[in-house]
C-alpha cells in the first residue's frame, strides 16, 4: 500500500537551494542545450498524442452561480456531469479570450 504524500508550495516563498544544489547550477548554468546529454532519455519529437494538462488539477473552489433555467436545464440534459461541463465550458471561453 502506498502513502500519498503531499506539499503546499508557496511560490513567493520558494524553498532555500541547498549548496549541493547551487553548486549544481553553477556549474550547468553556461551549458547550451545541445551539451546536455539525453541519452538516457530521449528528446521527444513526435508531439501527436500529447495530451495538455493531463495531470493538472487544478483547485476547486465551491462558488453559487445563477443560471438562466434554459441553460442548466441543457447542461443537465446531456447527462451526468453537468458542473464538470460548465467548467469545461467556460475554460474554453477563457483560454480562447486568453490567447
Amino acid at each position: 500500500m502506498r502513502k500519498m504524500v503531499e506539499f503546499e508550495i508557496d511560490p513567493a516563498n520558494p524553498a532555500k537551494l541547498t549548496q549541493e544544489q547551487r553548486d549544481e547550477l553553477r556549474r550547468r548554468a553556461p551549458q547550451s542545450d545541445d551539451e546536455i546529454d539525453l541519452s538516457d532519455i530521449p528528446e521527444m519529437t513526435d508531439w501527436t498524442n500529447a495530451q495538455r494538462g493531463r495531470f493538472y488539477k487544478p483547485v476547486k473552489q465551491s462558488t453559487t452561480v445563477r443560471l438562466d433555467a434554459d441553460v442548466l436545464h441543457w447542461l443537465k440534459s446531456k447527462g451526468k456531469g453537468y458542473q464538470t461541463r460548465l467548467n469545461a465550458i467556460l475554460r474554453d471561453a477563457m483560454n480562447k479570450d486568453a490567447a
